[in-house]
């Protein structure tokens, strides 16, 4: 069998973590298409590929306007830059990935949903923590009744000081206006997978939440506007300086060279990151920027049942795992996205399930605990097979998940309950 074929829209970190499936699957994926404006991101994916010169596109509106050139496309652009592929690209009959958030405008995530059932193309939104193997063997233990009926959950979302500092602050997510609130563009996974987890819908929700830390009053006296050009007795002392997160430690792991690789826009050399850091985004005050979005947010959400869940994202955190606790009638359950600890009342015993990935698996290179890996599989899986039963973010469940994020965005901001609309 030959394998799928897919085209790339927007080669940045989303495009190339779906596109990276193909490398240890060639029977499986073939990339033949790259649609991207960034041309030194263009052709260091489209070459990763092999991808010919007639395949690589300064835009999704160059791919839209060929005949269909492959069976799947994977929608990579920024936030407010889906709806636009989306229109153009399912008339043709194209299977669709789409990043997420689908959109920070309910309507437009409306108007996704109808093109896609309109043109009855194969769907999902890549909420990737669905799709990890730490997730299906907790959601399976759940169905099996090991803690009987959940009764409420606790939910944390630690986003990292540094990952605030980059993304939230400096980056592309900083402005609401330019992107989406903080709780659609980072933590729609979250709501999402409560949604998965729990498995009934969302009926009230309230939240509470404020861009607390990042804010010019919080300035330190002295500091400069870069931190390239803070005194030192300033910059020296700031864990959130761009200097000390790009610079000092260039080349140190993998995780310091995936940043320079962005703030370079692909270059990632010492000199590009210099450069970035004097007169690019990246290298402004964390206090001297144009961010808007909440560094700390709660969500109280109340299900069916009735289920009680709070989640919290916060950026003041270490770079670890989320972390949940359920609380069901026979037990509770703890996890670290690892490590899954079951308590059995009855018993009064503890059961631990390791879903730490090893170090050979194909997934350990994946994002989000293998979740890119495992939204592919299963993506193919449907496409070859049209067996659809392990997508689990299709269009009428991520509707039902970004409606949810968004009224309890409207609670946050009314300082009300919401009533979510079935």
């Amino acid at each position: 069998m030959n394998p799928i074929t897919i085209a790339i829209i927007g080669a940045g970190k989303r495009g190339e973590a779906y596109a990276a499936y193909a490398k240890p699957h060639p029977d499986q994926l073939k990339v033949v298409a790259v649609a991207e404006p960034r041309p030194l991101l263009r052709d260091r994916l489209a070459d990763e590929h092999a991808v010919p010169q007639h395949a690589r596109f300064d835009g999704f509106e160059a791919l839209a306007r060929q005949p269909k050139l492959a069976d799947m496309v994977a929608i990579c652009t920024q936030d407010r830059m889906h709806l636009a592929p989306v229109l153009a690209l399912a008339p043709h009959g194209y299977a669709i990935l789409l990043e997420k958030p689908m959109s920070p405008d309910p309507d437009e995530c409306e108007k996704i949903i109808a093109t896609i059932k309109q043109h009855q193309n194969l769907f999902a939104v890549c909420h990737v923590l669905l799709y990890t193997e730490l997730t299906q063997k907790l959601h399976s233990l759940l169905n099996q009744g090991v803690i009987g009926q959940i009764v409420s959950v606790q939910h944390l979302e630690p986003v990292a000081w540094w990952h605030q500092a980059h993304s939230f602050v400096r980056g592309n997510w900083r402005n609401e206006a330019e992107s989406s609130s903080m709780l659609l563009a980072k933590s729609c996974h979250d709501i999402d997978w409560l949604r998965h987890i729990i498995g009934k819908p969302a009926r009230r929700v309230s939240s509470f939440g404020s861009l607390r830390h990042f804010k010019a009053s919080e300035k330190p006296a002295d500091a400069s506007d870069r931190c390239w050009t803070c005194p030192h007795h300033v910059e020296s002392n700031c864990p959130y300086s761009a200097k000390r997160i790009y610079h000092t430690h260039f080349g140190r792991n993998r995780s310091a060279n995936y940043l320079n690789d962005i703030i370079t826009n692909g270059v990632g050399t010492l000199d590009a990151v210099e450069a970035a850091l004097r007169t690019g985004p990246y290298g402004r005050c964390v206090y001297s920027c144009d961010n808007d979005v909440v560094d700390h947010q709660t969500v109280m959400l109340e299900y069916e049942g009735p289920v009680t869940a709070t989640f919290t994202m916060t950026a003041f955190t270490p770079a670890i795992n989320r972390f949940t606790r359920i609380f069901g009638t026979r037990g509770s359950i703890e996890t670290d996205f690892a490590k899954i600890k079951v308590f059995d009342f009855l018993t009064e015993t503890e059961t631990l399930h390791d879903t730490t990935i090893s170090a050979d698996s194909n997934t350990a290179s994946a994002g989000h605990g293998g979740g890119d890996y495992h939204i592919m599989k299963a993506f193919i899986h449907a496409l070859a097979t049209g067996d659809t039963s392990l997508i689990h973010s299709g269009p009428d469940a991520t509707l039902e998940s970004h409606r949810t994020v968004f009224a309890a965005e409207s609670a946050r901001k009314s300082g009300t309950i919401i009533t979510i609309p079935q």
